[in-house]
C-alpha cells in the first residue's frame, strides 16, 4: 500500500515522503496512529500544499534572519556590558553568553537564546570582542560586545 508519511517514522520514512509499505503495517500502525495516510490524489495534493507553505515560511525566516544580520553587523551596533576589573584590565569574574543575551534584549530589544551565541569561553578582559551569533541555519552574524569598567 502506498502511504504519505505525516511524521518521521524511524526506519520507514520521513515526513512528506510517499512510500510503499505492507498493507497490515499501514492499516494497523501507521494510519491508526496518524503517522501516515493513504496516498490518494486528495492526500497527495494536500501534502504538496503543506510543503509549499513550509518552504514559504522557511524563506521568510531566512529573509528575516538576513535583515537582522545587517542590523547587527552595522558599525554603530554595539552591546555595552559593565564589569569590575583589576589594574591590568582583567575582569573579576567573566562575561557569559547569558549576560550578553540579557544585555542585547535590554539595550536593543532583540531577544536571542543564549545558546545561539557561539562563545567558546567567557570574556575575561575589558575591550571589544566579536561574538558569532547564529540567527538561522545558514546565517551567522558577528555581534560586537564592549566590556567596560563599571
Amino acid at each position: 500500500m502506498k502511504v504519505v508519511f505525516l511524521e518521521d517514522v524511524k526506519g520507514r520514512g520521513k515526513k512528506g515522503e510517499i512510500k510503499e509499505v505492507p498493507d497490515g503495517y499501514a492499516n494497523n500502525f501507521l494510519i491508526k496512529n496518524k503517522k501516515a495516510e493513504p496516498a490518494t490524489g486528495k492526500n497527495l495534493g494536500a501534502v504538496k500544499g503543506r510543503q509549499k507553505a513550509e518552504e514559504k515560511a522557511a524563506a521568510e525566516l531566512l529573509a528575516e534572519a538576513q535583515t537582522l544580520k545587517t542590523t547587527i553587523e552595522d558599525d554603530a551596533f554595539v552591546v555595552e556590558i559593565k564589569g569590575k576589573s583589576g589594574a591590568d584590565g582583567r575582569l573579576f569574574g567573566a562575561v557569559s553568553s547569558k549576560q550578553i543575551a540579557a544585555a542585547l534584549a535590554e539595550q536593543k530589544q532583540i531577544k536571542v537564546d543564549k545558546r545561539k551565541l557561539e562563545l567558546n569561553q567567557p570574556i575575561h578582559a575589558l575591550g571589544y570582542t566579536t561574538v558569532p551569533l547564529k540567527l538561522h541555519r545558514d546565517v551567522t552574524a558577528d555581534l560586537r560586545v564592549h566590556v567596560s569598567e563599571g
